[in-house]
């Protein structure tokens, strides 16, 4: 019986933070509105990365806003950010493990939407 209450209580520890179960990174998919290639940077206080367009990348977990600067390939631009969300995980971590402080320092409850769409002007014709 003891085996099992501690059992319980270690698992029901453990699936609490976010740290132990999130993996750094969230995959995100990237298009343009009006479907046309291009590029973007991306950029959070956790990296930078470089990608075409369309694309799915894996993108560093954090707190910040991730910010983009996307250029299509007939020259035309967009700027702009996509905020993140804190994952539910974090409120378990709080009241069961470590008060979320490792959850904060690792930003691992935080997520990027899993696609977003830049919004970019048409062509003038």
């Amino acid at each position: 019986m003891k085996k099992t209450l501690l059992a319980f209580f270690t698992l029901t520890l453990v699936s609490g933070c976010a740290t132990l179960t999130n993996d750094p990174t969230v995959p995100v998919a990237m298009s343009f509105s009006d479907g046309s290639n291009g590029r973007c940077t991306l950029e959070n206080k956790r990296g930078m990365w470089d990608i075409n367009m369309p694309s799915t990348t894996q993108i560093r977990r954090s707190d910040d806003a991730l910010k983009y600067r996307c250029e299509t390939e007939d020259g035309r631009f967009a700027n702009g950010a996509i905020d993140s969300t804190m994952g539910g995980k974090i409120v378990a971590s709080a009241v069961f493990l470590d008060l979320g402080i490792v959850d904060a320092i690792t930003d691992k409850h935080r997520e990027y939407p899993a696609s977003f769409v830049v919004p970019i002007a048409k062509v003038n014709q």
